[in-house]
């Protein structure tokens, strides 16, 4: 992590309204609009910020200026030691997208690659006990993705999110690799969940980003995860549940990425699975099925109006026809205007797929991401036992399907 520069006067004072408020997006944003700036607001009365109706603890932390100047004494120790970096919503590097939303926050607390912020991204959150299927659907999903060029973005917490997050860091090209962003409901040097540390690690070192609006410290809550979740949403360009129950958080990003006017998706499961009610209450109410992520490259490319290319794709639904796959550019230079859209330049196709050979293809037909049992698949192909299990170990060989409780799906 490389060291900041001293922090501006005006980059002190919004620090300050910050920390006095306690992170409070509603009491800052009425500071700034009273008063015009972070500056002349730190400085005004106690009385006037009384008459604004500001919160009791909140003015009595105004009443205490040199602690506030403490605290932002051992901020500016830390970015000096590069523990951590920040962003402040007037630099050219704060992600323009999170300035569309309803209450953009006034600075970032960031560790590892902030140019990631910039480049197209798509959430996927779900379930923190997630069925194994969804695990390796998530997992696979994110791979994709990032490997079509885009930066998966989650909340870091455990279950889907962490699977989405490792999903993008499994690239074997070091240029898909650290297409990922973790945003945090806590402060940017709280390890939550304890465990996540190495995951935590793992996306910094391999050019990923972990953000945080909260202050440094600032220990979960049950207020601060539904303040990331609309970080999460507002940062991407979509959203895809890929299991969540009826309750989850999940489907508060899913809201979140509605009424931003971006496109949710989610998959379905089977109707008996209450891990997956979230995802068929989404699906009931206008959010898009999907089973594919080939599905969401061409509902989000074609919103964006990326140039397309068409490529011979081994398709990973039951049909083997062609194609048509999507990429936006993978350089860092690959960002997204205020407006949402990226720039046209040098676009890139997606790795092409491994071909499946001709004499595996009556196999490979079968399998879908559901999984089929070696019964049901001697049946379907009418293939002797040895040969067809044969045939499966092939396609094992070449990576192209996995065994997963005895089941046979596609990767």
């Amino acid at each position: 992590m490389s060291k900041s520069p001293p922090l501006s006067v005006e980059q002190r004072a919004i620090l300050a309204l910050w920390y006095e408020v306690n992170a409070s997006l509603s009491a800052y944003h009425k500071l700034i609009s009273t008063f015009g700036d972070a500056q002349l607001a730190w400085q005004a009365k106690l009385e006037a910020w009384r008459q604004l109706g500001i919160h009791t603890t909140h003015l009595k932390r105004h009443e205490q200026p040199e602690q506030t100047q403490a605290n932002i004494d051992k901020i500016q120790q830390a970015l000096t030691e590069g523990r951590y970096s920040l962003l402040f919503a007037d630099q050219a590097d704060y992600p323009m997208q999170l300035l569309q939303i309803y209450d953009p926050p006034p600075l970032l607390f960031y560790r590892g690659n902030s140019a990631r912020l910039n480049q197209a991204q798509i959430a996927i959150v779900g379930s923190r006990k997630p069925t194994a299927h969804a695990q390796k659907t998530t997992f696979d999903m994110a791979q994709y993705l990032a490997q079509a060029g885009y930066v998966i973005t989650s909340g870091l917490a455990m279950g889907v999110d962490k699977r989405a997050h490792l999903g993008a860091l499994a690239q074997a090209d070091a240029e898909y690799q650290g297409r990922t962003i973790g945003v945090m409901g806590t402060g940017i040097d709280v390890y939550y969940p304890n465990h996540h540390d190495q995951l935590f690690a793992q996306i910094i070192d391999q050019g990923g980003c972990i953000i945080s609006e909260l202050l440094p410290h600032t220990q979960p809550h049950k207020h601060t995860f539904p303040r990331r979740n609309r970080l999460v949403a507002g940062l991407s360009l979509a959203t895809i549940v890929t299991e969540a129950t009826i309750k989850s958080g999940s489907l508060i990003t899913a809201r979140l990425t509605s009424e931003q006017g971006k496109q949710v998706f989610a998959i379905p499961s089977h109707i008996d699975n209450s891990n997956a009610e979230g995802c068929h209450h989404l699906i009931r109410e206008g959010a898009t099925l999907i089973y594919h992520p080939q599905q969401v490259l061409e509902d989000v490319n074609s919103q964006l109006g990326y140039e397309r290319y068409a490529y011979k794709a081994t398709d990973m639904s039951a049909s083997n026809s062609d194609q048509t796959a999507h990429s936006i550019d993978t350089d860092s230079s690959s960002s997204i205007s205020a407006s949402g859209q990226s720039p046209q330049s040098n676009i890139k196709s997606p790795p092409s797929a491994v071909v499946v050979p001709e004499h595996l293809t009556v196999v490979y037909e079968q399998l879908d991401w559901h999984g089929q049992d070696l019964d049901a698949l001697l049946v379907a192909t009418e293939l002797a036992a040895p040969q067809l299990i044969g045939q499966l170990m092939e396609l094992e060989l070449l990576g192209v399907i996995s065994v997963q409780g005895g089941r046979y799906l596609r990767v």
